[in-house]
């Protein structure tokens, strides 16, 4: 009976996987991948061309795709997708929801959604595109920002629910963004911003500051967040500060500017500080070192000895937008389990060239990164040189898995879909 019983399980696997490249086979790509390029044996195509500034996205078990916006669309914040056809390109858009902003996530027969100060869900309805418009109230009580003002979810499938809170600063300066303006210290807004938050996921009407529990600090700013089930912690991947030169001149010349500090890839725990605004992570000398702000030099360490370190480093300034560990069966063995990084483009390497614009793979072996990262989707932006956000013809901004084992990404300037699979 146990060889009949793994005999089973083995048909099973096979069966299941059959299923998947057969629906893939029926999917004609794009003779040219939607524009983008790919590694050999994945091709792409074109889900969508425009359905207004997408942020993040979901994709249910029936193949819907549900895009957050982060302007309203015929007064909407949420763009909803269907393909009737079977061919993988959506021939039905709707719009619903009263919000606009970046997280989106299906969890519990509910879409949750991110405004940029509360988490809501909205009931989804059996057979229905749109869920019903009667949402309600997850998490409120966030402050009103005008930077770093997202806030994507997370769920670790035990009933808590996790908000980044990114801080409305660049290094908690006592006047914002002014050169050689010191810190504050300590540093007010980690009371209430810069970190992650834990909520219950199906509590309604939960404050911030008197229901939340703040799970870990010191993140400057965090779109790109996801739980890997696989070793059940949080991660999420950091936007780095900016403007050393700009501020500091006399310690950071233009090129050091463009370099520093690090974007950093997290394993988020409970406890956990990561050191904004004191300490920012030097990937050239492998350690985070104190900020100008506190006194810092380039290379003096002092309070940031204690602060955790990321579990890997990316050029500075491209912006992690989103993150998503691959569980599918359709890509090759070495996807499995790794992370997916959808990078937003920089804004503020110049007079160097902006970089990012792309979408890049971690292979992981267990909680940490097995090998160094590699660009797995290019050429959003349309042109090898970009020196700003506006020559970017797309920006990749969201990420999901489709029931399939595909890959979409999502695009914020105009909204464009790419589903990208693999035969």
């Amino acid at each position: 009976m146990k060889h009949l019983f793994v005999l089973f399980l083995v048909f099973a696997a096979f069966a299941c996987n059959q299923q998947e490249k057969s629906a893939v086979e029926k999917i004609m790509a794009d003779t040219d991948n939607g524009g983008i390029t790919l590694p050999e044996g994945f091709s792409a195509l074109v889900v969508a061309d425009e359905i207004g500034r997408g942020r993040h996205i979901a994709v249910n078990e029936n193949g819907d795709i549900y895009v957050s916006l982060r302007n309203h669309d015929q007064n909407k914040g949420i763009a909803c997708l269907r393909d009737t056809t079977g061919d993988g390109r959506a021939d039905i858009v709707e719009y619903t929801g009263e919000h606009t902003g970046t997280g989106i996530k299906l969890h519990k027969g509910y879409l949750y959604f991110g405004s940029d100060t509360a988490v809501v869900r909205y009931p989804m309805q059996p057979g229905e595109l749109l869920p019903a418009n009667n949402w309600e109230m997850i998490a409120r009580g966030f402050p009103t920002e005008r930077q770093h003002e997202a806030k994507p979810m997370e769920f670790d499938g035990q009933g808590n629910m996790y908000v980044t809170v990114g801080a409305p600063a660049n290094a908690c300066m006592e006047q914002m963004r002014t050169k050689g303006s010191p810190g504050m210290d300590p540093c007010p807004i980690l009371e209430y911003a810069g970190g992650i938050w834990k909520f219950k996921d199906d509590v309604l009407n939960q404050d911030q500051l008197t229901d939340g529990e703040r799970y870990a600090t010191g993140i400057r700013h965090a779109v790109a967040n996801s739980w890997n089930k696989k070793v059940n912690e949080l991660y999420v991947v950091q936007h780095g500060r900016d403007q050393l030169s700009q501020f500091f001149p006399e310690m950071f010349d233009d090129k050091q500017n463009a370099e520093l500090p690090a974007e950093e890839f997290f394993l988020v725990t409970e406890g956990a500080d990561f050191g904004w605004p004191y300490c920012y992570y030097d990937p050239f000398q492998e350690k985070k070192v104190l900020a100008p702000e506190y006194g810092g030099d380039g290379e003096m360490v002092e309070r940031c000895e204690n602060k955790m370190d990321p579990i890997m480093a990316f050029p500075g300034h491209i912006a992690p937008n989103d993150l998503l560990f691959y569980t599918g069966n359709m890509f090759p063995e070495k996807y499995r389990n790794g992370a997916f990084i959808a990078f937003h483009g920089s804004w503020n390497r110049a007079p160097e060239p902006q970089s990012g614009y792309f979408v890049v793979f971690v292979p992981f072996d267990g909680a940490y990164p097995s090998s160094d990262w590699e660009i797995f989707a290019d050429g959003f932006a349309g042109m090898e040189t970009i020196n700003s956000t506006r020559d970017a013809e797309y920006r990749p901004c969201g990420l999901a898995q489709g029931p399939d084992g595909s890959l979409y990404v999502v695009d914020s300037n105009k909204g464009k879909i790419w589903r990208i699979m693999y035969s």
